[in-house]
């Protein structure tokens, strides 16, 4: 059973609006590997696109801006789970490389994927203590 997607915070200041150079690139790796799934597209103010998965969405825009200062949180029910899906999915990182952190008073086991468009995802579930 795959993990289910509880929650997506922005790293900056919005989920809706992650930069992408090229959303036809970069689509089949949210489809394919992350599971998400086309809710809408649109070209105007530029080309995007809202994807869905389980609790969120997300939205991909050739907007201009950088990819590699951009991404989300995903809040997560099972971190290894998650992790496991991906890689049966075609991602192809060996390790995930847990670690716990600390976002205010809540911990999180968390491990990072970076999209081949250059977003970086931090995945991770709430740990007791």
């Amino acid at each position: 059973m795959p993990a289910t997607y509880n929650r997506a915070a922005p790293y900056a200041d919005d989920a809706m609006n992650l930069p992408v150079k090229s959303l036809d690139q970069a689509i089949p790796f949210y489809e394919t590997v992350m599971g998400f799934q086309i809710v809408s597209r649109s070209e105007t103010p530029c080309n995007s696109a809202v994807l869905a998965r389980d609790q969120i969405q997300i939205g991909l825009a050739e907007n201009g801006g950088d990819p590699t200062q951009e991404g989300c949180f995903f809040e997560v029910d099972n971190v290894e789970t998650a992790f496991e899906e991906l890689r049966s999915n075609g991602f192809d990182k060996e390790d995930a490389g847990y670690r716990v952190d600390q976002h205010g008073d809540t911990s999180y086991r968390v491990f990072f994927v970076v999209a081949p468009d250059e977003l970086c995802y931090c995945i991770g579930q709430r740990t007791n203590g």
